[in-house]
């Protein structure tokens, strides 16, 4: 593998891509983690630019891990892995890359003078609160660093862990932007528990999203991805929006499901086990491409749009409409569905009614 070079005091041009600066440290298995390796490397460095081609709101990204706990079947993150010489399945979910001098880094980067102050976004390839951040504590240092420097930040994240740093979230929610995000997709606990078994349950999340709002930050809500079949029924999507009014969001953001490379097939083989009934249905929808067809999304959205104005995330226009504190600048989701890219062919399968896990 490409990290065999990689001991202290060692340079080598095949290191990993931005995570070499001393090498790989150590590796890691501890009883509390059963089946996990964490791999504790230096990285040269910490804020991650985002390609100009993107349509992120955002430009810079900060990740302190590489690998997912959560082990969401359907991860888009899951390719990531490939560049490591890791497969995108079980390596994912048990070998993870800890960038053990992620905060120093930060702190020195946004000391240069060339830091423009622009918008960090965290969580968006890896969450900064799934369970090892329980051991390596690095989102206090790094919200500090962006506090102090004066930039911008958001967060998304699918961990309760967050909890821990409302009142650090709060404080920093005073000198700069502060935009917090949880992503709730399911809201049926069995299914939830089935696709994304590494993650806490609909209610623990519903009660960050609540814990959020109390402690006076915004909260948007991203509802995705949307599963065909499995939760675009009308009744589930109705339960989860008016349970995320109910929490207090301050918005809401849809996107259907896409399956990019070797995240295909995986979430097919997780199909046949949970869902065989499904498997053809989901080859036809997502066999010309990574992701659904215009007329499933256009489905989608005249299926959405009326419950987002029943449950206040949206007005009868299509506007957003600000709840119970609208979200500040730099905050997630705004009460809209969004299509993401779309593939440039006509797609040859709409949706039918859904079914129910």
């Amino acid at each position: 593998m490409r990290w065999d070079a990689q001991k202290l005091g060692t340079q080598d041009s095949t290191a990993l891509p931005g995570l070499a600066l001393a090498g790989l440290q150590r590796s890691v298995r501890t009883p509390e983690f059963a089946g996990v390796t964490f791999h504790e490397v230096t990285c040269k460095s910490a804020l991650n630019k985002v390609p100009a081609a993107s349509q992120m709101p955002f430009k810079w990204t900060v990740n302190p891990t590489r690998g997912c706990l959560h082990a969401c079947s359907y991860c888009f993150a899951r390719p990531t892995h490939e560049y490591l010489e890791l497969d995108a399945g079980r390596d994912f979910e048990t070998q993870i890359v800890v960038k053990t001098n992620v905060v120093d880094v930060l702190r020195a980067e946004l000391a240069r003078p060339s830091w423009a102050r622009e918008h960090v976004a965290l969580g968006t390839n890896t969450d900064p609160y799934q369970r090892v951040e329980g051991r390596y504590r690095f989102m206090p240092g790094i919200l500090e660093a962006l506090a102090h420097s004066g930039t911008p930040l958001s967060i998304l994240t699918k961990g309760t862990l967050l909890r821990r740093d409302l009142p650090l979230l709060a404080e920093i929610a005073r000198t700069v932007p502060v935009g917090i995000g949880v992503s709730l997709a399911i809201g049926n606990e069995t299914l939830q528990q089935a696709v994304e078994p590494g993650t806490p349950t609909p209610r623990a999340r519903l009660d960050l999203i609540r814990a959020v709002r109390d402690a006076g930050l915004p909260c948007g809500v991203m509802v995705a991805p949307v599963l065909p079949w499995l939760t675009d029924d009308r009744a589930h999507l109705d339960a989860l929006l008016r349970d995320l009014a109910v929490a207090g969001a301050t918005g809401v953001t849809v996107l259907p499901l896409h399956l990019r490379g070797p995240v295909k097939p995986l979430f097919l083989a997780w199909l046949r086990e949970h869902a065989p009934a499904l498997v053809r249905r989901y080859e036809d929808l997502y066999g010309r491409g990574a992701y659904a067809p215009r007329e499933y999304v256009r489905w989608l959205h005249e299926r959405v749009d009326p419950l987002l104005v029943r449950h206040g995330f949206a007005d009868r226009s299509g506007h957003r409409a600000g709840r119970r504190g609208a979200p500040g600048e730099g905050a997630y989701p705004e009460g809209s569905i969004a299509s993401g890219h779309l593939p440039v062919h006509e797609p040859t399968v709409v949706a039918a009614q859904p079914v129910l896990f």
